[in-house]
């Protein structure tokens, strides 16, 4: 105990060493010494410190050079808080540093009222001065900060002591907030304007605001309002005065600034409420204005920009994409009802179709993000119009098919053609009346077949295969079976060849002969003609010969579906002409005679007066004249007489007149779709036997509801009301005796 205790003693003075080894006593008089002589020597200490470090503190907020080295300041600070005064020398910092705030409030309550800019940079330059002081300040008082200040909890730490200092006497002020928000506020509007503003001052003054925790409650509440009352004005003036595709673009450049505005100088948190309000008072208060406005205008005009932009705008904005996906849709509705319900388009109806739904595709996928809702809404519209008119679309798109199909279409290559159909089979899709398209389709393609002038054997099976595809085995099996009578021909064919080479006597006509089943085709009006004699015994011949190979068939010939080539003498030479039977019967007339008239020429071939001034006009009024017209003219009369043209001129050997015969007419229009209501009626009578022998018995409602769950094509109630009716009459169903809406089928 003794040997220690010089060492401990002799840590805190030298001199005092050579009391100690004496005795153990001098030992415990000079603790007890120490221990109550200390408070005294602290008290004369600590004044003269403290003087000191309110000098430096002046000093460095008075922006003046300090008259001591920042060390020895420091190791002041340490001192004195070793020697326990530490919650007095917090106490008096805090209060030097509130005297000196004070007396900086007076300079902003005195500055002239009409230079915000100048009051402004004021404001900063005090703000700037007193982080940069407080800094300083801390530095020198660091150790003070880190040790009384951090363990004590309630007190806050030199550098928030300044913030709260500058906040309570300075910002805290009504007037000088007031005018500083006011200022900012006018900076950031003249900036609006197009104005050139000083960003960096804004930048901190706004971090000044939110340092100090008043950004939200004294700048952002005023700035969201002056910047919602500013953008609802400028959204009704600009509605007014300018289009839409300007105005997207003048929104989407007032986001762009905004945007830029919270990355240079606004609180991040501004972001969302800020954008929130520049939408809402430019896009939201106007989405229905802007589309009734500008979309027809977009979508006529294909700006496929300020579509992309219109979608990307609208769906920033809660019920944008909903309500632009209505208009879509309505537009679409408009648009395709006006190409289907003008009877003066249907000329181009299904190319305008085409043509309509490239357009919309592209506008979907390229400016819609081939968002599936607007995808869906168009297909909805697409059905919708096309049905408007029912069985027109059908018929013209049988038809536009039948062109491309059609032998002599140069128009598109092999790949095209196909790209043509997949085209034409997305617009099928949308018809409900798809028995009409049929019956059209499959008139037009036994022309192709019989007559010769199908493109392409591929094409027209590739197109049979993607019918086959979408509506079932069902709806192709006669189209098939009018291919397969064809081929079945072409073996006949051969067959016959052979027959006749083993006749005795063998002719000089080369016939060929199609057998066609007639569930397969479509139904043709049979027409009696008078044949030349060795037309009709080589009809005979065939007769015999395919009746002797498949006997229990009956066959009808069918004059109007023939052609043949006539070989002709003209003063030029010899030609070969490429014509139908009709034409080829008034042309051998002129083997007998120079001259004839219509009355004549009826007589002599049997044919049907139309069809014979149809005949006689494609082969004297047309571009390939064999027979000359007297009177000339477009038209046909009964009076007029025809003659042989011997000074017919061609370039061609082989020249093919214009079958106007093939053409459809008015007549086989309305008979065709005639057919097709017949049928229609057949599959609604075996519908409802169908369900009601499996049901036995059926209320109405429940039975018109079963009904249109299976037929394919559109029907009206009433229609099948007369239906039911019909199979009543005739024993195939009965109503019930006490509830006449209740029906039995009947075995």
């Amino acid at each position: 105990m003794i040997s220690s205790c010089p060492i401990w003693i002799g840590f805190f003075s030298c001199q005092l060493v050579w009391w100690f080894p004496t005795c153990i006593t001098y030992n415990i008089v000079f603790i007890y010494f120490f221990v109550t002589d200390r408070p005294k020597l602290a008290e004369n200490y600590t004044e003269d410190t403290w003087l000191k470090l309110r000098d430096a503190v002046g000093a460095i907020q008075n922006s003046t050079s300090i008259k001591y080295n920042l060390e020895e300041l420091y190791q002041a600070v340490e001192n004195l808080c070793s020697y326990k005064v530490s919650p007095t020398l917090y106490k008096q910092l805090r209060q030097v540093c509130e005297d000196h705030v004070q007396a900086q409030i007076q300079q902003f309550r005195e500055y002239p009222s009409l230079d915000n800019l100048s009051f402004l940079k004021r404001m900063n330059r005090c703000w700037q001065d007193h982080c940069r002081q407080t800094i300083m300040i801390r530095s020198i008082f660091l150790f003070l900060d880190r040790t009384y200040v951090l363990q004590n909890s309630l007190l806050p730490s030199i550098w928030d002591t300044g913030l709260e200092l500058f906040r309570t006497h300075i910002v805290s002020d009504s007037a000088v907030q007031k005018r500083t928000v006011d200022g900012i506020l006018e900076q950031i509007e003249l900036e609006r304007n197009g104005e050139t503003v000083d960003r960096s001052l804004i930048r901190s003054l706004l971090g000044m605001l939110s340092d100090l925790q008043v950004y939200k409650d004294s700048f952002e509440e005023r700035f969201l309002i002056e910047t919602n009352r500013l953008y609802a004005a400028e959204g009704q003036r600009l509605m007014q005065e300018r289009d839409v595709p300007e105005y997207l673009h003048h929104v989407a450049r007032r986001l762009e600034e905004e945007n830029d505005r919270i990355m240079s100088y606004l609180d991040q948190s501004t972001q969302k409420p800020l954008i929130s309000c520049v939408e809402k008072q430019l896009l939201g208060e106007h989405m229905t204005a802007m589309l009734q406005k500008g979309l027809s205008i977009l979508l006529d005009g294909n700006r496929l920009t300020e579509l992309v932009l219109l979608y990307q705008l609208f769906s920033k904005v809660k019920g944008g994409l909903p309500t632009l996906l209505q208009f879509w849709r309505d537009y679409i509705k408009s648009f395709g009802g006006e190409i289907v319900c003008t009877p003066e388009k249907d000329k181009d109806m299904v190319q305008d179709l085409l043509d309509f739904k490239d357009k919309m595709d592209n506008v979907a996928q390229s400016c819609f993000t081939r968002n599936e809702g607007f995808i869906n809404a168009m297909k909805e519209a697409f059905e919708a119009f096309i049905n408007k008119r029912p069985n027109k679309p059908a018929e013209l798109i049988a038809k536009y098919v039948d062109s491309k199909l059609r032998a002599g279409n140069k128009e598109a290559t092999e790949e095209e053609l196909e790209r043509i159909l997949d085209k034409i089979m997305i617009i099928f899709r949308f018809i409900h009346g798809k028995d009409v398209f049929e019956a059209f389709y499959k008139k037009d393609l036994a022309k192709r077949l019989l007559v010769g002038k199908s493109a392409s054997v591929d094409a027209e099976k590739s197109m049979l295969s993607k019918l086959k595809h979408e509506c079932g085995a069902a709806f192709t099996s006669k189209l098939e079976g009018m291919f397969k009578d064809m081929e079945l021909s072409k073996d006949i064919m051969i067959q016959f060849k052979q027959y006749i080479q083993n006749q005795s006597e063998p002719s000089n006509i080369e016939l060929t002969v199609n057998i066609l089943t007639m569930g397969h085709w479509p139904s043709y009006t049979p027409m009696e003609v008078h044949l030349p004699p060795e037309m009709v015994k080589l009809q005979e011949v065939f007769k015999l010969f395919y009746l002797g190979k498949h006997s229990g068939r009956k066959l009808q010939w069918q004059p109007t579906l023939g052609h043949a080539v006539l070989k002709a003498e003209f003063k030029e030479g010899k030609k070969e002409v490429q014509v139908s039977l009709f034409q080829t019967l008034v042309l051998l007339m002129f083997n007998e005679g120079e001259e004839f008239s219509v009355e004549e020429i009826r007589t002599a071939t049997g044919i049907e007066e139309g069809e014979l001034k149809r005949t006689l006009q494609s082969l004297a009024c047309g571009k390939a004249r064999v027979l000359n017209k007297n009177p000339r003219g477009k038209d046909v009369e009964d009076g007029d007489r025809f003659n042989f043209n011997n000074d017919f001129k061609h370039k061609l050997f082989r020249i093919k007149i214009n079958q106007i015969q093939m053409k459809e007419t008015v007549e086989e229009q309305v008979s065709t779709t005639e057919r097709v209501f017949q049928d229609r009626q057949y599959q609604i009578d075996a519908a409802v036997v169908r369900i009601m022998k499996m049901r036995k018995t059926l209320s109405h409602n429940l039975l018109v509801s079963e009904l249109y769950n299976q037929l394919k094509f559109p029907v009206k109630p009433g229609d099948l009301k007369k239906r039911i009716e019909s199979l009543i009459d005739r024993d195939y169903m009965e109503r019930d005796k006490e509830t006449p809406n209740q029906y039995h089928y009947v075995a």
